[in-house]
């Protein structure tokens, strides 16, 4: 199990938001937990100086593709890049460094997956260039993918048959507990379970996590088989969590 960082941009800043509050960017701000002036590009330098691989920027909302390029650029080949990606632009975000593009509503249409549109954006990026993510609400006790800043419902459950069905276009899964995101008052435990159990390529969770014992129980829940993110827990986003010593386990637990 890896730790997995994160640069979150709205209007070009680094930020961390409270995720179940993203809607309409326009006519309703996210509840915001941090934002900084620090550069996005100065935590992409700090994650490469620490050895840490197949961390996220995530776009959230327009004006951030060149806040987005400049941490791509700053660490080529060491973080993925998320938000409005589309085939017409996922090539220059590769071309800048990223290793992965991560991909959720364009791949949705009506509810359900869109095939073709998943196929030709396999066909002009790669397989092995693409992340989907999953990221979910629990409805009716059950996972639900959710698109469109995350407040519509899909079709789509998350459990072992779309897991096998999706990995075959894909070479990761990122899947926010949407629910918890950015609350830091515990991980969806019955998710990374089922991550756990029945994902059978890499896999990313991100939500909830609010203290240093959550890698652990991560570790234990996911069968050492679900990487975590943490975004506001951190120190370095306004948390309470040292980002040292979460680079400490990581280097321990991946010697």
């Amino acid at each position: 199990m890896k730790f997995r960082p994160c640069i979150d941009l709205r209007e070009g800043k680094v930020v961390q938001i409270i995720g179940g509050t993203l809607k309409d960017l326009d006519k309703v701000l996210p509840v915001t937990n941090f934002q900084t002036g620090r550069a996005p590009s100065e935590f992409a330098d700090m994650y490469r100086k620490d050895g840490l691989t197949g961390g996220h920027v995530i776009s959230l909302g327009p004006g951030n593709t060149d806040a987005a390029l400049s941490a791509l650029t700053a660490y080529p080949g060491g973080l993925q890049i998320g938000g409005g990606i589309t085939p017409s632009n996922a090539e220059r975000y590769l071309d800048a460094g990223a290793s992965h593009v991560i991909v959720t509503s364009y791949v949705f249409s009506n509810g359900r997956i869109d095939l073709p549109k998943l196929q030709s954006l396999v066909h002009r990026v790669g397989k092995d260039n693409l992340v989907l993510d999953l990221s979910c609400r629990k409805k009716d006790d059950r996972f639900w993918i959710v698109t469109d800043r995350w407040q519509k419902y899909t079709d789509v459950a998350v459990n072992k048959e779309t897991l096998v069905h999706l990995a075959s276009y894909c070479d990761e899964f990122l899947v926010h507990g949407v629910d918890v995101e950015g609350r830091m008052q515990g991980i969806q435990t019955d998710l990374v379970a089922l991550l756990g159990e029945h994902c059978p390529i890499p896999v990313t969770y991100a939500g909830g996590a609010g203290d240093f014992s959550d890698l652990d129980l991560v570790k234990r829940l996911g069968q050492n088989r679900v990487d975590l993110t943490i975004g506001s827990a951190l120190d370095i986003f306004g948390g309470t969590i040292p980002y040292r010593d979460v680079v400490k386990w990581h280097r321990q637990n991946n010697s």
